[in-house]
């Protein structure tokens, strides 16, 4: 007899070991998927502002950033639902990236040309490509392993080291201001269209159902809008999301002015204090909560747009490096941590339409609205360049630091998160599991 339980004994240990193993190398595919979707966007978003004003197209930065809002507000939802009735998501995942590799190709021949209507409408078709993949590989992250909180942000911080590698490869190259980088970016768009097919099956949950018109509309998904919170945090979130367009579009822009000369490198910082964060969700989140957290998160944006417009007049460089480096609190605790909270209020059947929701009201609504007020606001302030433009830029910041105050203050009034829900998991349906079924 107890031979028999030393046996069942060291059994038991050899599966635990090889449990352990198996989650790792499902993490470790999903991590490799997240670095390379990243890097895709990391090679020229970023700059993108730039690379326009160095060709002789600065009047069109808005538009450029707000086609992509219009077309987050198309596609993501759409997607969603195609990965939660019909096709499995790694599938989409891998088309999408294929087709949108083309696309990327043919980009910089429009810049050199000076074409801003054709390059327009190849960002907006690309950009209705590439939008659903933030989703896509949330759903597929989420999918695969059961405790989203522990795994999605160290799966989820690698598409932030994809970023930094772009970043530091485009600036070390030579490319921050140059065309060039957009074919870095079809590259490995290539890369990652190929991988998405070798990915762990994330198949649709709803596959076999009738298909209505219901489904055609995504209106599952738009029922989360009926609890009270979760409004007021899809409101926020969305007028929030008008700084972060202002910041994503025109800080390349105004480091340029202000003599930086690697932007792109320069920028990075902001990715290696997202790397940090990222890993620090977990111990915040039992600690704080969703609230508090978001609130963090609101609070380092109102930190980050005034230290950029009182540094703006005397080009005080160590204001730009915190202001940059704020990034890990402005993204992770409250757009990071957003899709964690949908995740956890969307029921089982629509998770894939619940983070394409969220895209679409956050990529799209806000980034449409951000990017054109932002553009409106760039055209109208600042009209000198280089140093001669810095005291306009600290007016242009000054704009979303007021937006950032008014979104915190009334979150804080109005959101309520249960505190007994604080340490709940998403999508852990088994204490004692680690994988999704579907993986075994």
């Amino acid at each position: 007899m107890y031979l028999f339980f030393r046996k069942l004994k060291i059994n038991k240990r050899i599966e635990g070991k090889e449990n352990k193993l198996h989650i790792n190398f499902i993490v470790t595919r999903l991590s490799t998927m997240m670095f390379f979707q990243y890097f895709v966007l990391g090679s020229w978003f970023a700059t993108l502002g730039l690379i326009l004003s160095e060709n002789g197209m600065s009047s069109i930065i808005g538009t450029a950033y707000a086609v992509g809002g219009i077309a987050a507000i198309i596609s993501p939802v759409f997607i969603g639902m195609i990965t939660d009735r019909f096709i499995p998501s790694q599938k989409v995942l891998g088309l999408v990236n294929l087709l949108g590799a083309i696309l990327l190709w043919i980009i910089p021949a429009q810049i050199e040309a000076g074409n801003g209507t054709a390059f327009i409408l190849l960002m907006f078709l690309y950009m209705l490509l590439y939008n659903p993949t933030y989703s896509l590989t949330n759903n597929i992250s989420m999918s695969n392993v059961k405790d989203s909180v522990k795994y999605f942000p160290v799966i989820r911080v690698c598409g932030t080291f994809g970023f930094i590698a772009a970043g530091i490869l485009i600036g070390t190259l030579g490319y921050s201001s140059s065309p060039v980088a957009f074919y870095i970016g079809a590259i490995m768009a290539v890369v990652l269209g190929l991988y998405s097919f070798t990915l762990p099956n994330t198949p649709a949950p709803g596959k076999g159902k009738p298909f209505s018109f219901r489904d055609a509309l995504c209106l599952d998904a738009f029922k989360m809008l009926k609890d009270r919170y979760y409004l007021i945090f899809i409101i926020c979130t969305t007028v929030l999301f008008i700084d972060h367009a202002a910041y994503i579009s025109f800080t390349s822009v105004f480091l340029g002015d202000i003599g930086i000369q690697d932007v792109a490198s320069f920028m990075t910082i902001g990715q290696f204090s997202e790397v940090i964060f990222m890993l620090l969700i977990p111990f915040f989140f039992k600690r704080l909560g969703y609230k508090w957290m978001f609130l963090i998160g609101m609070l380092a944006w109102v930190l980050r747009m005034s230290l950029f417009a009182l540094g703006a007049p005397e080009a005080v460089v160590s204001m730009l490096y915190i202001g940059i480096a704020l990034h890990g609190l402005c993204w992770d605790f409250f757009f990071v941590t957003g899709y964690l909270y949908t995740d956890s209020v969307a029921g089982e059947k629509i998770k894939g339409q619940a983070q394409g929701l969220i895209i679409m009201f956050t990529q799209g609504i806000g980034m449409l609205v951000g990017s054109y007020l932002a553009g409106s606001l760039f055209n109208q302030t600042v009209t000198a360049h280089g140093t001669e433009a810095l005291e306009q830029w600290q007016v242009f910041w000054f704009y979303p630091a007021i937006i950032a105050i008014i979104v915190a203050v009334v979150f804080f009034f109005f959101f309520k998160f249960p505190k007994s829900n604080h340490e709940s998991v998403p999508n852990n349906k088994e204490n004692n599991g680690e994988l999704n079924e579907n993986l075994i």
